[in-house]
C-alpha cells in the first residue's frame, strides 16, 4: 500500500540544534560550578527531550539540581532557540518535492519550542502537525505519540513512515506497527540504526525510496 503520511524527526534530522542544545546546557549548569559540555558530549545525550538530557548531564551527586538546571536551560535556550540552529542540506527542497504526502513532525522537544523553531527557520508550513514531548502523555520511544498523529491524520499505519536520525525514533515506529527510515547523517552512529526498515545518506534520497515502497 502507498506511503501517505511521513513523520519526520525534529533535531539531528531536519535541523542541527546542538550548539544552541550545548550553549543552553552549560548555561542551565555554569552557576553551580559544573564543567562545560562540548559539542560532542551533548551529541552523545540528545534524542529523550530535555528532562533526560539534563538528567545524563549532571553528574550523581548534583541530580537533586536537575529541576533548576532545567528551569536555567529553558530560560536560555528559549531567548536563543535558532542562533546556531540551521536546516541541513537540501531539506527544504525535499520537503518541497514530498508535497503529495501528508507531513508531521514527531520531537522529543518540546511542542512550542518545536513550533517556534521551525516558524523562525522558515519552513513550519510545510508540515500538517507539529507535535512535542508534551503533546501526548508519553514520548518516543513510545508508540503512542505516533498513533496520535496518524489518528490526528486520519491514516493508518501500512500507509505511515518515520523518518529520523536516532534508536527512539525507529523504536517509536517499530512499536506502532509503521515503517522507519534512519538518516545517518544526525546525531547517532550507523550502529544505532541498524533496526531499521531503510537507511539513507542524503534526504535527498528519501522520494526515490518512497515511490519504490
Amino acid at each position: 500500500m502507498p506511503i501517505k503520511l511521513i513523520i519526520f524527526d525534529l533535531d539531528g534530522t531536519l535541523v542541527d540544534t546542538v550548539q544552541d542544545i550545548t550553549n543552553a546546557l552549560n548555561y542551565g549548569m555554569g552557576s553551580y560550578g559544573l564543567k562545560e559540555l562540548t559539542v560532542r558530549e551533548t551529541v552523545e545525550m540528545v534524542g529523550e527531550g530535555i528532562t533526560r538530557l539534563v538528567e545524563k548531564a549532571l553528574p550523581a551527586e548534583k541530580q537533586l539540581l536537575r529541576d533548576n538546571v532545567i528551569q536555567r536551560f529553558l530560560e536560555y535556550y528559549s531567548e536563543h532557540l535558532t542562533e546556531n540552529s540551521r536546516e541541513y542540506p537540501h531539506v527544504k527542497e525535499t520537503l518541497k518535492n514530498l508535497n503529495n504526502f501528508k507531513k508531521a513532525v514527531l520531537s522529543n522537544k518540546r511542542e512550542d519550542l518545536s513550533e517556534r523553531l521551525l516558524k523562525e527557520l522558515d519552513f513550519a508550513g510545510y508540515f500538517d502537525i507539529i507535535i512535542g514531548s508534551d503533546t501526548t502523555e508519553e514520548r518516543k520511544p513510545s508508540a503512542i505519540p505516533v498513533l496520535y498523529v496518524m489518528s490526528r491524520l486520519s491514516v493508518r499505519p501500512e500507509e505511515s513512515i518515520i523518518v529520523g536520525d536516532s534508536n527512539f525514533d525507529i523504536e517509536a515506529g517499530k512499536n506502532a506497527g509503521i515503517k522507519t527510515v534512519a538518516v545517518t547523517y544526525g546525531y547517532r552512529p550507523r550502529e544505532f540504526l541498524s533496526d531499521a526498515d531503510y537507511m539513507i545518506d542524503d534526504i535527498r534520497e528519501l522520494l526515490p525510496l518512497l515511490q519504490k515502497i
